[in-house]
C-alpha cells in the first residue's frame, strides 16, 4: 500500500543532512522554508523507516548517535551523487531555479554589480536572489548562515573554501582639491607623513606601503584622525576635506573627474586589491550557483574597467 504525502527516502535524507549542518531543527526549518514540526516529523519518519536512533535530542540541542554519524556521512555522499547524476541528465533542459543567497560588499553590492545582477535574473527568471550587503570578510559557516556564495575584496585565507579570483581593484591616493591647494607641490610620499589621514581599517590603519611604477616602494607610518570600515564613508570624508584616503579607483573616479577630489602622486599607488567569489567545496553545485559564478567571472573585470576609464 502506498501512503500519500509521505516524503521519499531521498527527501528524508536531505532533511536529516540539513538538520545536522544547520545545527538545529528550527534553523533547518527556516532554510528549507517549512516548519519545525514538519522537520521533526520527517526525522521521526526516517528513524522509524531505518529502525535506528540517529540523534540524541534535548530541549535546545542534539548530538549525533554513533550510527547517526555513520548515516550522515553516507547519506551526504549518496545525496550529492544523486543530485549530480540528476543534474547531468536534466541540466540540458532544466532551467536554473530556486533562491540564490549572495553576500557582497556594500560598495559593489549597492552600486557596481546591480546592473549585471539584473541581467542575470532576467536571463534566468526562475532564480530569485537574496542580495545581502555587508563588508564582513570572515563568514564562519556558509551552510549554517544559508549562504551560497560571497563576493569578497581582499585575500582569502580559508583553505576550506573555493576562491576564484575575478579581478583586481586599483587603489589611488585622494584628497579634496581645496585641501590639496593649501599644501603646495607634492612629489614624494614622505611629504604626506604628517598630513591628516583617513583609514579604511579593513585594509590599512597605521601603516601603508605605496608602490611607484619604477619599482620603488615607500612605507608610511600613519596616525589617522578618522577610521571607518565603509568605502563610501571614506570617500565622503575625503570630499569634505577631512584628509587623505586610499580609495578604490572605480569608486572615487567620479569625484576626481568632477574636481571634488584630486589624485595625489599619480605615479604612486597602494597595491591593488583582489576580488574573489567564494563558496564551500562540494561534489555538486546547483545550476543557479554555477551560472552565477560564470557570470561574475565575465562581468567583474568589465565592471571595474568601465568604471575606471569612463
Amino acid at each position: 500500500m502506498v501512503i500519500a504525502n509521505v516524503p521519499d527516502r531521498v527527501e528524508l535524507m536531505k532533511t536529516f543532512i540539513r538538520i545536522v549542518e544547520a545545527g538545529s531543527m528550527s534553523a533547518a526549518a527556516k532554510q528549507m522554508a517549512t516548519t519545525q514540526p514538519t522537520i521533526s516529523r520527517r526525522l521521526q519518519t526516517l528513524e522509524q523507516q531505518l529502525g535506528l536512533k540517529l540523534l540524541h535530542r534535548s530541549t535546545h540541542q542534539f548530538r549525533l548517535t554513533e550510527v547517526g554519524e555513520r548515516y550522515y556521512a553516507g547519506a551526504r555522499e549518496l545525496v550529492e551523487r544523486w543530485d549530480s547524476f540528476d543534474s547531468e541528465l536534466t541540466g540540458a533542459i532544466r532551467a536554473p531555479e530556486g533562491m540564490l543567497r549572495v553576500v557582497a560588499p556594500h560598495a559593489f553590492g549597492q552600486d557596481a554589480l546591480v546592473a549585471p545582477l539584473v541581467d542575470f535574473m532576467r536571463r534566468y527568471p526562475d532564480v530569485s536572489v537574496q542580495w545581502l550587503l555587508h563588508d564582513d570578510r570572515a563568514i564562519k559557516d556558509f551552510i549554517a548562515s544559508d549562504i551560497d556564495c560571497a563576493i569578497q575584496v581582499g585575500e582569502v585565507s580559508d583553505a576550506n573554501m573555493v576562491a576564484i579570483k575575478l579581478a583586481e581593484v586599483p587603489r589611488i591616493l585622494v584628497a579634496s582639491s581645496a585641501l590639496v591647494a593649501t599644501w603646495g607641490a607634492l612629489t614624494h610620499p614622505r611629504q604626506l607623513q604628517q598630513k591628516p589621514w583617513l583609514s579604511l581599517q579593513t585594509f590599512y590603519r597605521n601603516e601603508l606601503t605605496l608602490h611607484h611604477h619604477s619599482g620603488e616602494h615607500y612605507t608610511l607610518k600613519l596616525t589617522p584622525k578618522f577610521y571607518t570600515d565603509s568605502l563610501y564613508a571614506l570617500c565622503s570624508a575625503a570630499v569634505n576635506g577631512l584628509g587623505i584616503g586610499v580609495g578604490s579607483a572605480w569608486l572615487v573616479a567620479k569625484d576626481v573627474r568632477a574636481g571634488r577630489l584630486q589624485q595625489l602622486l599619480p605615479g604612486w599607488q597602494a597595491a591593488p586589491l583582489p576580488v574573489y567569489i567564494v563558496y564551500p567545496y562540494a561534489r555538486f553545485y546547483p545550476a543557479k550557483l554555477r551560472l552565477f559564478v560564470d557570470e561574475m567571472k565575465i562581468q567583474m573585470p568589465q565592471v571595474i574597467s568601465a568604471l575606471t576609464t569612463s
